[in-house]
């Protein structure tokens, strides 16, 4: 019996070996140094020069990817003409390249010679900006390549990087409709921070996570990259250095370059130059024979690379320009006495303290400029003091924001500002309109928090200041405000990103001032070290996965899971008093009032507060929710997305009831319609029939000085009657004089009725 089942496999065996097996073909050109592992047809005559390629191929067989011989391979470059014509030259390396083995990755066929050429279908035209610069040249490139008899009926997209919903989808597992597409990129480079750093680190953290297909964008049609600088105060490896470090991790990534990286010198001749590129590029995009065939290795854009280089890499940041990257002290293959070691090791640590670190938002800067003309007076590096509405409000008696009415904090006495500029999202609804720098990690440098909360205060009383000519403020409220009682830390940015943040919060509570801290829940480390503040809020902005993207565009790829995380360690804060925010935005995320109701069951904050977003004019969003663009133009946050207060208050109505159907002991406890926002409380700060909500802030700060536990009922204040919800004042101080604009619709209505 066993003897015929021998017998039988061996035959088949053998029978599907000379039938049906052929060997693996995907080969690399010594003649050409050109890759053909993505399917490029082969022709006969190359056949008899390859056969060391392919016995590299089949001796490895067996694997999913070869690594090939590419050594003595011979390499083409593509320049522009010296005379501006149309057709690039092609020039021969006439010495042999030396390049690193490289994985080249094949695709199965049953017959290599059935395989097409790559093909480009759309276009996408990606540029940053914060001056409006590049976004000017992308419009232009927008409208070149669509006016081109031969790419017209290409469709041709436009994004700014910075309001791109999910870089993922484009640059890390492209969707399916991005295949063969064109990437083109029109980037500024800047000496200071902004948000194209994130887009650099992002290429760069993609391509040295193992996790992460090492290729990933090898399937896309092409790319180009154009960048603009000064080359007037700049140092020479500086200019565009940025967009040079684009276009090296885009090829690193596995995109085949479909023209080389052009250069503008904005205080030259950028406009001659971007001209001349568009022209070259347009010959390539309208003729893609080609495009492909370059040498399909990971560095091909590095001249003698060598193996070397991983180790340097490791060391030094390659994506900076060499006057910001650590000096060398010794080179890879030095050998350092153990005595010199502990020179070396300071002389390092000197230069990374003064020379890798840059300022977050330097002064002369665009995104400076841009801070101060929004009102901001900037601290240090990184940090920011702003007066709001509600203060200027207040200091002429027209009443103060949801604050005093919740927790009993006087707008007047009020400072708003942040230690960090910087935030790890990019919201559809934030009020910087994308021009405060944006990251997933600190990579400035820091400010000692002293030096943050003495120019804070200076920056904060300048303005008051300023407000001692406008007609109407109270003399009495104008002298209050010299002293700070309240820092409201939720400017902008993400104030727990400070590495000193709790030092800064205790140098606050040591001049008895409370401590309001608002946090975007991507931070769970920093939230769990957070020692204790006068109030603690999370914005809860979606009640799930999609929302929550589409709304707060978080930088981080696993920001649901760090969402998550940050409403277990709140709830595990049970000293402090936590609240969650919800902006409502409509059309966004003012529907699943049960997905809601379940984040409330995971953290049991103290208090909800449910607040209307505020139209700021020009709020841009991501791109569209299907992933395509028309235009250059962005989408913008409208009034049809601003909810009513009645809309605001049936939300909240419906949300109450959730938390009943769930057994949870909350209920709606007061209001602001002038702010619309409203507040459901837990049902312990209502005792005896009456709401407690407000703080005791000298009592808080006794239980501070006297060093024991407490928690958040050791200092409550009873709830004015006005700021409960139903009020017939619904939460605005009878005190102040409340002000109608004769331009409302309520002015309108009264003068009608009289």
């Amino acid at each position: 019996m066993r003897l015929p089942l021998v017998l039988g496999v061996t035959f088949a065996y053998v029978y599907w070996k000379f039938c049906f097996y052929q060997p693996r073909t995907t080969t690399t050109s010594r003649k050409s140094g050109k890759s053909r592992g993505l399917g490029r047809p082969v022709s006969d005559d190359e056949d008899e020069d390859d056969n060391h390629s392919f016995d590299v191929a089949q001796k490895q067989s067996d694997e999913e990817e070869d690594v090939v011989d590419l050594t003595n391979a011979v390499h083409t470059s593509t320049t522009l003409s010296s005379d501006n014509s149309s057709a690039p030259i092609v020039t021969t390396a006439t010495t042999a390249r030396k390049v690193r083995p490289t994985k080249v990755f094949r695709r199965r066929s049953k017959d290599a010679n059935t395989q097409p050429l790559p093909t480009m279908s759309d276009i996408y035209i990606f540029y940053s900006t914060l001056t409006g610069t590049s976004e000017k040249y992308a419009s232009h490139l927008h409208a070149a390549l669509s006016g081109h008899s031969e790419l017209s009926a290409r469709r041709i997209h436009a994004q700014n990087l910075d309001y791109i919903d999910d870089l993922d989808t484009y640059f890390v597992t492209p969707a399916r409709f991005l295949e063969n597409a064109v990437y083109l990129f029109v980037l500024p480079s800047y000496a200071s921070e902004s948000p194209l750093d994130f887009f650099v680190e992002t290429l760069k953290d993609t391509y040295n996570d193992f996790r992460i297909d090492s290729r990933p964008l090898r399937k896309l049609g092409g790319y180009a990259v154009f960048g603009l600088g000064d080359r007037e105060g700049w140092d020479e490896d500086m200019y565009c250095y940025q967009a040079m470090a684009v276009d090296k991790y885009l090829g690193k990534l596995g995109a085949p370059r479909v023209f080389p990286v052009g250069t503008g010198n904005v205080s030259g001749r950028a406009n001659d130059e971007f001209e001349e590129w568009i022209k070259h590029l347009s010959d390539v995009l309208a003729d893609p024979t080609g495009v492909g065939e370059i040498i399909d290795v990971a560095d091909s854009d590095d001249e003698g690379v060598d193996a070397e280089d991983d180790a340097e890499d490791e060391a030094f940041d390659d994506t900076q320009p060499k006057s910001l990257r650590l000096s060398k002290t010794a080179s890879a293959k030095d050998v350092i006495d153990v005595e010199d070691m502990g020179a070396v090791i300071e002389r390092s640590r000197k230069s990374n303290d003064s020379t890798t670190k840059k300022e977050m938002v330097g002064k002369d800067t665009p995104t400076y400029n841009a801070l101060t003309k929004q009102g901001y007076t900037i601290v240090g590096s990184h940090s920011g003091v702003k007066i709001c509405r509600w203060t200027k409000s207040a200091l002429r008696g027209r009443g103060s924001c949801y604050k005093f009415a919740f927790y009993g904090i006087k707008s007047h006495l009020c400072m708003e500002t942040t230690p960090s500029l910087s935030c790890s999202n990019k919201c559809v609804f934030c009020w910087r309109h994308g021009t405060n720098p944006v990251g997933t990690t600190w990579r400035w440098q820091v400010d000692p928090p002293e030096l943050i909360l003495k120019g804070a205060l200076e920056g904060h009383y300048r303005k008051i200041k300023q407000m001692r000519g406008v007609p109407g403020v109270q003399a009495a409220r104008f002298a209050e405000a010299f002293t700070v009682r309240h820092c409201a830390l939720s400017l902008v940015g993400e104030p727990i990103f400070y590495p000193h943040i709790n030092e800064f919060v205790r140098m606050l509570h040591e001049r008895s001032i409370s401590s309001f801290l608002v946090c975007n829940a991507q931070h769970p480390d920093q939230l769990k070290a957070l020692d204790q503040v006068t109030q603690l809020y999370v914005s809860i902005d979606a009640s799930d996965k999609e929302s929550l993207r589409r709304i707060d565009r978080p930088l981080h790829r696993d920001f649901w899971e760090r969402f998550n995380q940050c409403l277990d360690i709140l709830r595990s804060k049970t000293r402090q008093r936590t609240v969650f925010r919800l902006t409502l935005v409509k059309g966004f995320n003012a529907s699943d009032v049960l997905g809601y109701a379940k984040l409330v069951a995971q953290a049991l904050p103290c208090f909800i507060e449910i607040k209307g977003v505020t139209y700021c004019g020009t709020a841009s969003t991501a791109s569209e929710p299907n992933g395509a663009f028309k235009g250059v133009k962005k989408d913008s946050l409208t009034m049809a997305n601003v909810p009513f207060y009645d809309e605001v208050r049936g939300f909240v109505l419906q949300l109450d009831a959730s938390l009943k159907d769930l057994g949870l002991n909350y209920e709606v406890a007061a209001e602001h319609a002038h702010s619309c926002c409203i507040l459901i409380a837990q049902t312990r700060f209502k005792i005896d029939g009456e709401w407690y909500t407000h703080i005791d802030y000298d009592r808080f700060f006794e239980l501070l000085r006297e060093g024991r536990e407490f928690g958040p009922m050791d200092y409550i204040a009873k709830t004015p009657p006005w700021a409960i919800f139903g009020s017939d004042q619904a939460g605005f101080n009878p005190e102040d004089e409340r002000v109608v604009n004769k331009k409302s619709k309520a002015y309108k209505s009264e003068q009608l009725a009289i």
